[in-house]
């Protein structure tokens, strides 16, 4: 006996079932039904698969080496320095950076120095006596260190901390003429920019690949005509970040270089195209900040006949140009294709269950329905299948 059970229940996993269903003939219901099935069918395949490639693998670890040249010649004929010719080797610094990033000199240098050991106008540096100086203390917002000592006139005044340091120390200076090199806006600069998407084992270059020596030579970026020339002039950046070069380099500037590149590999190599953004990153959106613009200091050092140092101090005011790389490649892979598949079918599943909940909204909403017909068709004497008609 126990055993016949436990047979028919091992059995019973063999058996296949079905569900009852009922067919409502109720324009509102069919309506939401269709709309909702309508509705998924458009977002998996308008959104999921053309709009967003979800039958894709993806990678977006870029892998960017960003190589710049700066060219272009300029001179100047000013009281204090003469008749000067500056080349690259002059204006550009630093020369080489890790960020690669280029400055564009726009200020002849401030002032020379030599080396003193006192400077009464500094921050925190009154005192009535030594132990007022702490030596090796550096001065706040100062151009120096203390010595330890304390200089006054006489013993009923008050004096200033002796100092370690350069002297003169650095005058306030703003430019008011103009920039420097007005020129400058003319010079070019050469962005080579080479990618990599491991996972696709695929590289590319943003320079034409061609056999003529002297296509960098003689060609500009043109978005339309030339999109694989990576020489771009000054004046066409800063107006693409909508600013004017001459108003932007005399207080100095930084403008943000991107270039995007966004590759559907299913279409092959010669699909796959950089697109260059520009835009000004020292403003903000309310453009009331003070700290506009872009200096920086450097100096030069040297020695006279006696052997006493000095040194050429600059504060220079330029462009500083932020070169940002970014990307995403796609290829098709099974993977997210059959994911993306199977939850496009769990969606269509779960119509018919808000569609119950329609339905039986709807038909609370109706005091008398009268049964048209019933149709009952059996399958072996277990399965049943039975269809109702309503009518309103």
């Amino acid at each position: 006996m126990a055993g016949s059970c436990l047979k028919g229940r091992f059995l019973s996993l063999f058996d296949y079932k079905t569900e009852k269903y009922i067919v409502a003939k109720n324009k509102k219901v069919g309506v939401l039904y269709r709309v909702i099935q309508l509705s998924i069918i458009g977002y998996i395949i308008g959104w999921v698969f053309v709009s967003k490639k979800g039958y894709q693998e993806t990678d977006e670890a870029i892998q960017s080496s960003v190589i710049t040249k700066l060219k272009g010649v300029s001179v100047t004929n000013t009281s204090e320095s003469g008749l000067l010719v500056w080349g690259p080797e002059d204006y550009v610094i630093p020369p080489q950076v890790k960020t690669f990033t280029q400055y564009v000199q726009t200020i002849r240098p401030l002032l020379e120095t030599e080396i003193s050991s006192l400077s009464p106008k500094v921050l925190d540096g009154h005192c009535r006596v030594d132990r007022d100086c702490d030596k090796g203390k550096m001065v706040v917002a100062g151009n120096g260190i203390m010595s330890g000592r304390c200089l006054r006139k006489d013993e009923n005044s008050n004096g200033t901390c002796e100092i370690y340091g350069w002297c003169p120390i650095e005058r306030k200076f703003k430019p008011h003429r103009g920039p420097l090199l007005t020129n400058a806006e003319n010079f070019t600069i050469y962005i080579k920019n080479f990618i990599q998407f491991p996972k696709f084992k695929f590289s590319k270059s943003n320079v034409l690949e061609t056999s003529d020596d002297s296509y960098l030579k003689k060609c500009r970026y043109d978005e339309e005509l030339h999109p694989y020339c990576p020489i771009f002039r000054l004046g066409d950046i800063t107006q693409r970040a909508r600013y004017n070069f001459q108003d932007m380099s005399t207080f100095g500037g930084s403008i943000g270089i991107m270039i995007s590149w966004n590759c559907d590999l299913d279409k092959g190599y010669s699909h796959c195209h950089p697109q260059y953004y520009f835009t000004r990153l020292d403003i903000s959106v309310s453009n009331t900040t003070i700290a506009t613009g872009f200096n920086f200091r450097h100096a030069r050092y040297f020695k006279n006949a006696t052997g006493e140092s000095y040194r050429s101090l600059f504060k220079v005011y330029g462009v500083r140009f932020n070169i940002m790389v970014h990307g995403k490649a796609g290829m098709f892979s099974i993977i997210p294709t059959a994911i993306n598949v199977a939850s496009g079918l769990a969606l269509m599943g779960a119509v018919s269950n808000i569609n119950k909940f329609a339905f039986m909204f709807e038909f609370c909403n109706f005091p008398v329905m009268k049964v048209s017909s019933l149709h009952k068709t059996s399958f072996n004497r277990e399965l049943s299948s039975v269809t109702w008609s309503f009518s309103t």
